[in-house]
């Protein structure tokens, strides 16, 4: 499954991606996360090194898969991609290193002809951790025009539901007909009955939500992964996730 992870910045959607693919991992799934990120920091949450993530080379602009008869998705990932502590192989499609570096069109074309490919053969489930905003999804042809499912990563605010109800209908004009909507950081009785109720006025799904700990902010704030022996509630509640995305089992040896 082919998996877009979308929202407004600061919904933790880099956080969420981690854990959506540990739990994949755990169940025995072969997962490929692939950060868009300018900045790249999804390795972190994925248990490598802040220098093994500084120095994880990026797909080149140049490179798009499907415009070099020559390389297939195979050596792609293994020119471009690397195993993480988690089980997790990741790839950085963008960054910026420099000011005036001009337009990252060239890294959300290879996404998008990544996403296209056959990538049965080296990965069960793809996750794409999407810079913040919806401009990825109105470019020429949507950078997630070939994802299976959109997870609308919302926190208990009016802009962050609102982003989502705009990224919905981005969505059905690419022909994207699944998305799922997930709370994020809800810290209180009151946070939870607000989400409610803006995605119920603004016509936006909430499958899931997501507690808000003190261990996950710990974790960020170190930069590294959340403990699976930690955080109960927030473990069930991306397990819950990945129940919703309906994917077949696959017996863990």
């Amino acid at each position: 499954m082919k998996i877009g992870i979308v929202g407004k910045g600061g919904v933790g959607k880099t956080t969420t991606s981690s854990l959506l693919a540990r739990v994949l991992v755990s169940r025995g799934r072969r997962v490929l996360a692939v950060d868009t990120d300018s900045n790249p920091n999804l390795g972190l949450s994925l248990g490598l090194s802040p220098e093994a993530t500084e120095t994880l080379a990026p797909i080149p602009r140049s490179m798009v898969v499907g415009q070099r008869g020559d390389m297939t998705v195979a050596e792609l990932m293994e020119d471009f991609s690397v195993a993480t502590p988690e089980g997790v192989a990741l790839m950085s499609a963008l960054r910026v290193d420099e000011a005036g570096a001009g337009c990252t069109c060239g890294g959300h074309a290879s996404v998008k002809s990544l996403l296209g490919q056959a990538l049965q053969s080296e990965t069960d489930d793809t996750i794409i951790d999407m810079e913040a905003g919806i401009e990825h999804l109105s470019r020429a042809g949507g950078t997630l025009a070939n994802a299976d499912v959109l997870i609308l990563m919302m926190e208990p605010s009016r802009k962050a539901v609102i982003t989502a109800q705009r990224t919905i209908g981005l969505a059905k004009e690419l022909g994207i007909e699944r998305w799922i909507g997930v709370g994020n950081k809800v810290d209180s009785g009151d946070a939870r009955q607000a989400i409610e109720e803006l995605c119920q006025h603004h016509d936006v799904p909430l499958d899931v939500v997501i507690p808000s700990t003190a261990d996950i902010v710990a974790a960020d704030r170190r930069g590294e992964p959340l403990d699976r022996s930690i955080a109960p509630d927030v473990w069930d509640a991306v397990e819950k996730l990945v129940d919703s995305l309906g994917l077949e089992a696959v017996s863990v040896s």
